[in-house]
């Protein structure tokens, strides 16, 4: 089973924020990638619900996020 742990550092309110905005960013690209039944936004969509559970600190939240923010723009199925 895998440990995920917080420190308290990583649960500031600007880290929650950007949290919420790339989760809730990822929910679109999940349900858009699900009805057009395009693989690239869903797993986007998965990876942006996912990542902030692993990735601590704001700029790599904020980097990583904006990555696969982008990745569905750049790579079209």
């Amino acid at each position: 089973m895998v440990e995920v742990s917080c420190t308290a550092g990583s649960m500031t309110p600007n880290a929650l924020l950007i949290m919420m905005l790339f989760g809730a960013v990822g929910m679109g690209y999940f349900v858009y990638g699900k009805n057009q039944r395009r693989a690239v936004p869903l797993i986007s969509g998965i990876l942006l619900c996912v990542y902030p559970y692993f990735v601590s600190g704001i700029v790599p939240l904020i980097l990583v996020g904006a990555l696969l923010v982008a990745v569905p723009c750049f790579v079209k199925t």
